[in-house]
């Protein structure tokens, strides 16, 4: 499967933790209805068995809304449940192994935090990187947040599509918009969510279309106004 940067445009990551009175495959579905373009299963604590009936559930799901369904670092598994692809750490297999695994239609992302991982990604053959942590996040404690600069450097130093990850959510997305090089989409298109964020809250691409379609819309709108406004008084000036 060819990697774009729009499948990546609301990349939405599971995190059992937030399930609540849903299941998990009920909340992936949410957030496939709500607009995600990708969705990732991250799961730390599920032995293979479970793993594996899960990831295919989810990859049934993400089949049938046409979605890329990605499985966090387990590769075997990947192959098993015919996942689109994996997303590995620093600390997990490399890119290269990965890619050697998995073959060369399969999506690699990688985890990077700075200029040099970036680079070593994409010579080892990934497909996208996931930069962050870009605000302090829950899901992962030990993380440290970078810069606004070290994401718009990481996004200048590579020719595939960097994915904003970590605490972002719909209150400070706009704050990452502009951090892409001219003729990149902007990181902000490609953004990192928890799956909980469902309808209501997976507006990450509105936010950004929002505001072109709300003044889109608006200029519309005023110009029919006018049009009308013309018509009405061209008519009056007939009759008399």
């Amino acid at each position: 499967m060819n990697c774009t940067a729009e499948m990546l445009r609301l990349y939405a990551v599971t995190d059992r933790a937030w399930v609540g009175r849903q299941t998990l495959p009920q909340q992936v579905e949410a957030a496939l209805k709500g607009g995600a373009t990708c969705v990732q299963l991250r799961e730390k604590h599920l032995d293979d068995t479970d793993m594996l009936a899960e990831a295919k559930t989810i990859s049934a799901l993400c089949r049938a809304y046409h979605v890329p369904f990605i499985l966090n670092d387990n590769v075997p598994l990947a192959k098993l449940c015919g996942a689109d692809g994996v997303h590995v750490g620093q600390d997990d297999l490399s890119a290269a192994e990965a890619r050697r695994l998995l073959g060369p239609d399969k999506i690699i992302g990688v985890s990077a935090h700075n200029v040099a991982e970036a680079k070593k990604a994409f010579a080892d053959g990934a497909d996208y990187l996931g930069c962050g942590a870009m605000f302090p996040t829950h899901t992962k404690t030990d993380t440290n947040v970078i810069s606004r600069q070290v994401l718009a450097d990481v996004c200048a130093s590579v020719p595939i599509p960097v994915v904003a990850i970590g605490g972002i959510h719909r209150e400070n997305l706009l704050q990452l918009a502009g951090c892409g090089e001219a003729g990149k989409l902007e990181p902000v298109s490609y953004t990192h969510l928890r799956a909980h964020e469902t309808d209501s809250y997976l507006v990450c691409r509105l936010l950004l279309e929002k505001k072109k379609t709300k003044k889109t819309h608006k200029n519309k709108k005023n110009k029919e106004k006018r049009k009308k406004k013309k018509a009405r008084k061209s008519s009056r000036v007939k009759i008399g």
